[in-house]
């Protein structure tokens, strides 16, 4: 609402100031740098600055170089994926939970293509919108963490494998709980073991990929065949039709999220099949709804929103002036339900 609506208007320097009984000179000092005020005045305009409700503006905060007190996050997805997406409602969460406690907050821009990507962190960071990154979706061959550099902007690649960008990276280590899976299905019978792969060019569904084919080799078993499904519920069902339709059709499949699963559960259903009678069903990220599907769907749990929480906290210590550790894991845990046998 605007001052002549309300008949209010926001307190300025000029009105600290007055309260303090100090020049607008000293309350700029004492609010910036805090040099050439003793700590009683100091002190007073701190106390002037609170009974008014006065707080500098982004945009004098950024014309003086100072931190804004935002962070970004650039998704190159379409902004639907808020409404079925295991992954960023949670770690949204997570951020928040770390930045409302401090007064920060968190500019999001969703991006249709790598073009537009990129122009978005240059513009965001080269006009002081915000001060630091958290990147997700690490693809092979990502260009943005050397654009970043060569743009001077602190950044933590989130969910990203260790060792994948010369940034902090923090990611969910899920090797041991997909070894559990697979163990689990071959102690059940189970010999041709499939996979509903993710994107193909993120290298967090490679990463998945590549612990199930492990974990199936050190079971003794030859990792069964993947399609792929864009982590959606119907890239799941399209996946699992085609995985129907093989000469030799597995036993049980490993989803790469558990939207894909609830997607793969619909077709195995009209085909005549059950679960886990006919088919094995496991899936990723152990959303909400997996507990409560029919049968309950056995899953990896990633800790999604402490992905959130750690990364954000991670980039205010960097922008603070603290040095980052290179890598951080959290550790994923099967959750052993019906689907699974």
């Amino acid at each position: 609402m605007t001052a002549g609506r309300t008949g209010r208007k926001r307190p300025t320097i000029s009105d600290v100031a007055k309260r303090a009984g100090v020049t607008k000179g000293a309350v700029s000092r004492a609010l910036n740098n805090g040099t050439g005020v003793s700590s009683g005045t100091r002190e007073r305009i701190r106390q002037a600055a609170v009974e008014l409700g006065w707080s500098p503006s982004y945009a004098a905060r950024a014309l003086n170089g100072k931190p804004l007190g935002t962070i970004g996050l650039v998704v190159r997805r379409p902004p639907e994926i808020l409404d079925f997406d295991a992954f960023f409602a949670s770690f949204l969460s997570g951020i928040e939970s770390v930045l409302s406690g401090e007064e920060h907050a968190t500019v999001i821009r969703f991006v249709p293509d790598a073009h537009t990507e990129a122009a978005t962190y240059e513009r965001l960071f080269n006009d002081r919108f915000v001060d630091g990154f958290l990147v997700t979706d690490l693809r092979v061959d990502d260009e943005r963490p050397a654009m970043l550099r060569r743009l001077g902007a602190p950044a933590v690649v989130v969910g990203a494998p260790e060792g994948s960008s010369d940034f902090p990276t923090i990611t969910n280590d899920s090797e041991d709980a997909i070894r559990g899976l697979v163990r689990h299905l071959v102690a059940g019978g189970h010999r041709r073991i499939a996979h509903v792969q993710g994107d193909p060019g993120m290298l967090h569904a490679l990463q998945r990929r590549w612990h199930w084919e492990k974990a199936a080799r050190d079971a003794g078993v030859d990792p069964g065949p993947v399609e792929y499904g864009s982590y959606t519920i119907e890239g799941g069902a399209q996946a699992t039709e085609r995985i129907l339709a093989l000469p030799e059709r597995p036993t049980a499949i490993f989803y790469g999220s558990d939207l894909m699963a609830i997607g793969g559960y619909s077709v195995l259903g009209d085909a005549g099949l059950s679960i886990p009678g006919d088919m094995a069903v496991a899936g990723f990220d152990d959303i909400a709804l997996a507990s409560f599907t029919s049968p309950p769907l056995t899953t990896v749990r990633s800790k999604h929103r402490a992905l959130g929480s750690a990364g954000a906290r991670l980039l205010l210590d960097m922008l603070k002036g603290q040095e980052a550790p290179a890598s951080t894991t959290l550790g994923g845990e099967l959750q052993i339900r019906e689907s699974a046998g």
